[in-house]
């Protein structure tokens, strides 16, 4: 996959229980990328998608404004190199 990268995101504020895992699924399904995203024990949402860089840009977009409900507080990411692992995109619980 040319351009393909790998991105870990943690996403605070308030984003749990504001259906803020099916968001990210359902936009990172639409752009065709393979990872996952879960709840952490503190709060967050962690993502980790794997795909075209220009396509995870666009999600990143996409978690930091999140669903209506969420308040997204800050979004920090990690870029790197591709691995294939993923096969499609899911929520983790």
């Amino acid at each position: 996959m040319s351009g393909a990268m790998s991105v870990q995101a943690i996403i605070s504020g308030r984003v749990q229980g504001v259906f803020f895992r099916s968001f990210v699924a359902e936009h990172a399904q639409e752009l065709g990328l393979g990872g996952y995203v879960r709840n952490l024990s503190g709060g967050e949402v962690e993502v980790l998608a794997e795909g075209d860089r220009e396509r995870l840009e666009k999600l990143v977009g996409y978690l930091r404004t999140g669903p209506p409900d969420a308040i997204v507080k800050d979004v920090a990411v990690t870029w790197s190199a591709y691995t294939g692992k993923y096969s499609g995109f899911r929520i983790s619980y």
